[in-house]
């Protein structure tokens, strides 16, 4: 991989930014007349409290910036397409009909991480969270506060959770090696008890490992898989199918 070729994919994406762009304000028209629909079911599983608002444009831009955030949720199908579209060529696989299972699977790993986040992590995150207040310290919860903090979250766990495909796609380029990540182990699960810490809402232990679990079991398919692609590229070097 050189310069020129990162510049290509660039110039290729670039191309089709107008299409992402306006797939996304298109699923967002579509979405809005819902919004406030999907802003009570969020409301009603995860912090059970009613919602306030601390300026009067604030309810319209609260479900404005959920309209956006669900519209870059449901295209990410045609935004991961376009991405490796355009990246695809840097990683000279043999031939392109590895392009459709890495698609998939990046969609995957996104939505596994994500869903995963909204019914585990999420709810027993914010509950936690709400155990704090008392008579003299009652929360009071803004509508655009909430959308964001969800949708932080929950875009955080869909983007960990691909992991083991970033750590494939760096070993099919020979940035990483199976021997450097397991030489490493006890650093990368200082790192996830880290990045754990930061992503879930909470600091307790239990919510911790409700990422930090499942980024470890991860870090570990993602070793798989680099051992996998190095044994190949060996059979390739010695003429081996």
């Amino acid at each position: 991989m050189d310069r020129k070729e990162i510049f290509q994919a660039l110039s290729r994406l670039r191309k089709a930014l107008l299409q992402i762009i306006l797939t996304v304000v298109l699923v967002g028209v579509i979405l809005f007349p819902f919004s406030k629909r999907v802003l009570r079911h969020l409301q009603q599983t995860t912090l059970k409290t009613e919602l306030v608002a601390f300026s009067l444009p604030e309810p319209f831009l609260s479900l404005l910036k959920l309209t956006l955030y669900g519209s870059l949720f449901f295209s990410l199908p045609f935004l991961f397409y376009q991405i490796w579209k355009a990246f695809f060529p840097l990683f000279h696989f043999q031939g392109r009909k590895s392009f459709i299972p890495l698609f998939l699977l990046s969609l995957f790993l996104f939505y596994l991480g994500a869903l995963f986040c909204y019914f585990v992590t999420l709810p027993f995150g914010v509950q936690f969270l709400l155990g704090y207040q008392s008579e003299k310290i009652q929360p009071m919860i803004s509508a655009g506060k909430f959308v964001s903090f969800c949708t932080a979250f929950i875009f955080g766990f869909g983007l960990t959770f691909e992991l083991p495909l970033v750590l494939a796609l760096l070993a099919s380029i020979n940035v990483i090696r199976a021997s450097f990540l397991t030489r490493n182990r006890r650093y990368a699960i200082l790192l996830i008890a880290i990045l754990s810490a930061v992503i879930t809402p909470t600091p307790d232990i239990f919510n911790m490992s409700l990422m930090g679990g499942p980024l470890y079991l991860l870090f570990e398919i993602g070793i798989i898989l680099v051992k996998i692609i190095e044994k190949r590229r060996k059979g390739r070097e010695m003429g081996n199918p």
